[in-house]
């Protein structure tokens, strides 16, 4: 069994007052007061059941123990040091994502190769995930989440709010003539006619249809498979269109309409309370920012 260890405050104390052979520039280098160097002093002195330092006139000096146990003091200090930084150094190297997979398809995964480039010194690993990341076992530094941003324990950053429209491919939108109004969105096949999107977006549009969920109905479990599904022409998808902008810039989707709706929920970047200092977590917090304020300029009207 290990001996009991002597308190690390008082041995870093001890540490500085043996380098400078003086109490008080040792209280001056650790932000303390002499009286708490002499108090840290005397409970190592106690615990040893020696005197470490012969208080003279005009300063101290080290006892014939108190030399030996600064040389070792001084090393432990030294050592501590070292592995902590290094250790730091080693979690600074690598930055673990959890993303939610539309996010990491249509965002992150066009534009992460920039932000390699910018940090060549951090791996990047990224893990699509649709579940809530544990960042309690420490493998996870970020997540981007979709919802309210009430997580405790959480830092929470708004990215942007989850808005809603219609989005089809433009040949669709040829085949009936144009898409001219909203009502004209209902002539095609609705993708997922029972999303509640769907009746939010058409109310808001000022349209009473109590038949779009009587319509042929194209179902997916999630939104970028209804994107791909809209992509390809068969549908008519309900889709959150910053995630959006790039096939829309190709040509492969069209937004027929300003008009979006918000349900209140967003897209946020998270990480624990604990983490906030972490200069990897920062510095991709930073440029993800950056990232989203290109794609939001020229956002539409929400309702």
């Amino acid at each position: 069994m290990r001996p009991p260890l002597p308190p690390l405050a008082a041995v870093r104390v001890f540490e500085a007052a043996a380098r400078h052979k003086s109490f008080t520039r040792a209280a001056e280098e650790l932000g303390m007061t002499q009286a708490a160097v002499s108090y840290q002093i005397k409970i190592l002195e106690d615990r040893a059941g020696a005197a470490l330092f012969q208080r003279l006139p005009r300063g101290v000096a080290l006892t014939d123990m108190g030399a030996r146990f600064s040389i070792v003091a001084s090393d432990a200090l030294d050592k501590l040091s070292d592995g902590f930084s290094a250790a730091i150094e080693r979690s600074e190297e690598t930055l673990v994502l959890s993303v939610i997979s539309t996010f990491a398809t249509n965002i992150l995964a066009q534009r992460l190769g920039r932000f390699q480039i910018a940090n060549p010194n951090i791996a990047v690993r990224v893990d699509v995930n649709q579940a809530l990341a544990n960042f309690e076992s420490g493998e996870v530094d970020i997540a981007i989440r979709l919802g309210n941003g009430d997580w405790p324990g959480l830092k929470c950053h708004k990215l942007f709010p989850a808005v809603f429209t219609p989005m089809l491919s433009p040949k669709l939108a040829a085949s009936i003539g144009g898409i001219h109004e909203p009502a004209d969105i209902l002539k095609l096949t609705i993708i997922e006619p029972t999303d509640p999107w769907w009746k939010r977006w058409l109310e808001a549009a000022g349209i009473k249809d109590d038949r779009h969920e009587d319509r042929p109905k194209l179902k997916f479990s999630s939104q970028i498979l209804e994107a791909n599904a809209a992509i390809a022409g068969q549908g008519v998808g309900i889709l959150t269109p910053i995630f959006y902008r790039d096939a829309v810039e190709q040509g492969l989707l069209m937004q027929p309409f300003d008009l979006t709706c918000d349900t209140g929920t967003a897209v946020w970047l998270v990480y624990p309370e604990s983490r906030r200092n972490s200069p990897k977590i920062r510095v991709f917090q930073d440029w993800m920012n950056s990232e989203i304020q290109d794609l939001l300029s020229g956002q539409t009207m929400t309702l």
